[in-house]
């Protein structure tokens, strides 16, 4: 307890003394600073991300959602953070031992606490993938963390890659084309398509054909709103936390923003658990066909008698 009070009183003084050595710059062209307008303006970024290496600059990049050949301040950082994770997942499984290590030990535990995670809600099926879902997990996490560590979000080539719609949008469409994949993969192409198209509810009668197709129809629109559920919530989460963090940085010494700051770090895990997990539901439900219990021809069910009078069919 000591410990982070010193912590936090040293926090402070170096933040109060920011304030004098390192004051925010002027916005008002006069060369006046103006509190608070200036302050929170100093702290913000606009959405759109920063070019580091535009590839057309003569066609400047308009709008959040953005089709420019550049490599933007976000795409750099995440490259960072690929470039961190494999590093420490090639060195702590390089040379693996029976007794391991600090490091392999917890890699293992968090890829193990990820697998009983992900099996636990899906069952057997979603085994098959853990390997996605605990790298999507890690890497939107750390995608999220690294704008909470200076100087990321200070430097203009620098900021979190979540707080972009063009990554997160980037995202969503590489969990949507996996998850439609997988379900032509192991249902085929004709069996996927009669999730939407399920034209042999007809032989039911014209009624039940006609509601099947609506239902279909709209389980097949649904289908092209899950991209955009994914990465505006992910975008809008991360986002808007920079502008409160930053808010509040302009406007109180740093304890308050250190407590903002912890409550991002649990705010975080819980957008890169939301995402990776609605992926594999996703999946999941992607992979499942429409099934009606049949019974095999020489199967009958069979009169079982149960206790208190009466039968049951097995």
């Amino acid at each position: 307890m000591r410990k982070i009070l010193i912590a936090l009183v040293a926090v402070i003084a170096i933040d109060v003394a920011a304030i004098f050595l390192v004051p925010p710059l002027p916005v008002d062209p006069a060369g006046q600073f103006q509190f608070p307008a200036d302050a929170i303006t100093a702290n913000l970024e606009a959405p759109p991300p920063h070019v580091v290496w535009d590839f057309a600059p003569n066609d400047p990049a308009v709008g959040m959602l953005q089709f420019h050949p550049s490599i933007s301040s976000t795409i750099l950082t995440s490259w960072i953070v690929i470039a961190l994770i494999l590093v420490v997942m090639i060195g702590a499984t390089r040379g693996m031992k029976v007794i391991p290590g600090r490091v392999q030990n917890l890699v293992e535990f968090a890829y193990e606490s990820l697998e009983n995670f992900a099996t636990g809600m899906g069952g057997k099926p979603a085994q098959r993938y853990v390997p996605l879902f605990a790298a999507l997990f890690l890497y939107i996490l750390f995608c999220n963390w690294i704008g909470l560590v200076p100087p990321v979000g200070k430097l203009e080539f620098l900021r979190a890659p979540s707080s972009d719609l063009n990554i997160t949008a980037g995202l969503a469409l590489v969990s949507f084309s996996i998850f439609h994949i997988e379900g032509v993969r192991v249902l085929g192409l004709r069996g996927y398509l009669s999730k939407f198209f399920p034209i042999g509810e007809f032989r039911n009668g014209i009624g039940a054909g006609v509601i099947g197709m609506f239902v279909g129809l709209v389980e097949l629109l649904l289908e092209f709103v899950k991209p955009l559920t994914l990465s505006m919530r992910l975008f809008g989460n991360i986002f808007g936390g920079e502008v409160a963090l930053g808010v509040l940085t302009a406007l109180t010494i740093a304890i308050v923003p250190i407590f903002m700051v912890g409550l991002e770090v649990l705010l975080n895990l819980v957008q890169a658990l939301i995402f990776s997990v609605l992926t594999l539901m996703f999946t999941l439900a992607a992979i499942e066909g429409h099934h009606t219990e049949e019974h095999p021809a020489g199967h009958e069910p069979v009169a079982t008698p149960i206790p208190h009078g009466g039968t049951a069919t097995a």
